[in-house]
């Protein structure tokens, strides 16, 4: 592996919590896949694990409730030839997606008011506009 993936800030992934299983791919290769094991199957206990914070946990938890099986999060990889670089594309997958499920929420919307000489002007330009198009039948000609 080319080092620590880092989920957030000084939270990585730890190497010994990763299982990975390898198998044949049914992805580009050729008669090169019918021999090889390429195939990235990466998990990873988040209900288990220690390395993130509780509150982290508990979020990452809630949010991928239906990609989890038994607490564990499961990322395959098939796209490259070689093992190495499916073995670096899912544990970037895997990081970006405890990322994205451990991001806190959104700051809620506080609601404002239309301020009314906007709502005054959308409607006089209304009233132009449908003034315009009255003008444009025949019935006044004659």
């Amino acid at each position: 592996m080319s080092g620590p993936y880092l989920i957030r800030g000084s939270v990585s992934l730890p190497e010994a919590e990763l299982m990975w299983r390898f198998s044949r791919s049914s992805g580009p290769g050729g008669q090169h896949v019918n021999t090889t094991d390429s195939q990235v199957e990466l998990r990873f206990d988040l209900a288990g694990t220690q390395a993130l914070p509780p509150v982290w946990k508990e979020r990452a938890l809630l949010r991928l409730a239906g990609r989890l099986v038994d607490g564990t999060v499961v990322v395959r990889a098939s796209e490259h030839r070689s093992q190495w670089r499916n073995r670096e594309a899912a544990a970037v997958r895997l990081a970006a997606l405890l990322a994205e499920a451990t991001a806190p929420p959104p700051k809620p919307r506080r609601a404002t008011r239309i301020p009314r000489g906007i709502n005054e002007r959308r409607l006089r330009e209304k009233k132009q506009r449908s003034d315009t198009k009255r003008g444009r039948s025949g019935r006044n000609w004659g």
